[in-house]
């Protein structure tokens, strides 16, 4: 396959907004100190800052700051008290580190369908639901909510808890909820490409207490630690010494970066939106090209834009259409088409057999993904959609003159 990163011509999509300036004294202040641990200080370390900062803007009495999202779902599983073997069903369409982690808990990852629309199918969710399920990951993949409310109503009735994957859904809303606190417990990425960055980083939250204080001696909260949490200090004792310690937590140069950011949240959300539907307007114009739109409860904080193509009958027309995009300076990755895509379920060998998922196939073949941070300008949003509208037009173009069906 050819290269997929992004030409000269056109904007760069993968730079991250600076760090806020405000930062810059608190980071000084940290360097000159070393004391990068957030366990050092008796209280108020910068990591429990954001730890307290964070819950308040989700509206949720615990928030854990840790590694990684990666952690945050593991950590998730564990404080749960999910055993080897048992069940958990996840989307087919989502990042490798999502069936990682539910390995890396023990458990066997069950692959539910994903449409066209990139949102989980309602009928081989209840099927599998009823199957048998320990668990359920919603992946929000790329920011796309399934049907949060049928979902809910679903594992509520078998009894399963449900942990939310937002890694790329934090200021999204469903039905003025703020996504990440409908399940037991919400997972949130940092990494850099996220609308918070901190070059890797992730947050568990929840509402129930008992899984908060597990989830804190579990990710690394050894001996009398856990007594710098501030919250539910009845439950941590019972729980001292009997659980594994896996050392997922956050540093305070990380926390440090994060929590000016906080504040930069809605913008973000606000501008991320605003790109998002500029670009998919003009791309649904085109009848190649078809951006799925969001579920009527559905409000959302994009930073980038996924869109299927139409009328493209083989693999080698919708190869021409991403390497025509990318020759006028557009980096289109289709995710099927990507050699060892980690968002391709049969790259995940790890996880052992699972159903044909022939619709999560079929959409993955054809399915796009570009790149839209919220800074960028009309300007550049024009150039990207100018690209794409014209790299689609040039592929069917040619098939008509070498008399290829297109319909």
């Amino acid at each position: 396959m050819a290269s997929e990163t992004t030409s000269p011509l056109g904007p760069d999509v993968y730079d991250a907004e600076p760090i806020p300036e405000s930062a810059r004294a608190e980071i000084e202040a940290l360097l000159s100190s070393g004391d990068l641990f957030r366990y050092k200080a008796a209280s108020d370390s910068p990591v429990a800052l954001l730890e307290r900062e964070f819950a308040q803007f989700m509206g949720v009495p615990f928030a854990l700051a840790v590694s990684s999202c990666s952690s945050a779902l593991f950590l998730a599983m564990k404080a749960l008290g999910l055993a080897p073997g048992d069940r958990v069903l996840l989307p087919a369409f989502t990042f490798a580190a999502v069936p990682s982690s539910v390995v890396h808990a023990g458990c066997q990852p069950v692959l539910v369908e994903v449409g066209a629309n990139y949102r989980l199918d309602m009928a081989d969710f209840e099927a599998k639901l009823q199957q048998g399920a320990d668990a359920a990951i919603i992946s929000h993949m790329r920011g796309h909510t399934s049907d949060m409310d049928a979902i809910m109503a679903l594992c509520e009735a078998a009894g399963v808890p449900v942990i939310e994957d937002a890694a790329h859904s934090l200021g999204t809303l469903w039905s003025g909820r703020k996504i990440g606190t409908l399940g037991r417990i919400g997972c949130f990425s940092f990494q850099s490409f996220k609308l918070m960055n901190a070059g890797e980083g992730g947050m568990l939250i929840t509402q129930d207490p008992d899984l908060i204080a597990r989830a804190i001696i579990m990710s690394g909260a050894y001996e009398h630690n856990w007594k710098k949490h501030p919250v539910v200090q009845d439950r941590f004792a019972a729980w001292q010494n009997k659980l594994p310690l896996y050392n997922m937590r956050m540093n305070n140069l990380s926390a440090t970066v994060l929590r000016p950011q906080l504040l930069e949240v809605p913008r973000r959300v606000r501008d991320g939106r605003a790109n998002h539907d500029y670009v998919a307007e003009r791309l649904n114009a085109s009848p190649w090209l078809s951006v799925p739109p969001p579920l009527a409860q559905e409000s959302r904080a994009p930073d980038s834009i996924q869109f299927n193509l139409v009328g493209f009958q083989s693999d080698q027309e919708a190869e021409a259409f991403r390497k025509a995009a990318g020759d006028k300076g557009v980096a289109v990755q289709v995710f099927g088409l990507s050699k060892d895509n980690a968002r391709a379920f049969w790259n995940w060998q790890f996880i052992g057999p699972q159903s044909p998922l022939e619709k999560t196939r079929a959409m993955l073949m054809r399915a796009c993904d570009v790149r839209l941070p919220a800074r960028l300008k009309q300007p550049e949003l024009d150039f990207i959609a100018d690209a794409l509208v014209a790299a689609a037009e040039a592929v069917k173009d040619q098939g008509v003159r070498h008399g290829q069906a297109v319909a």
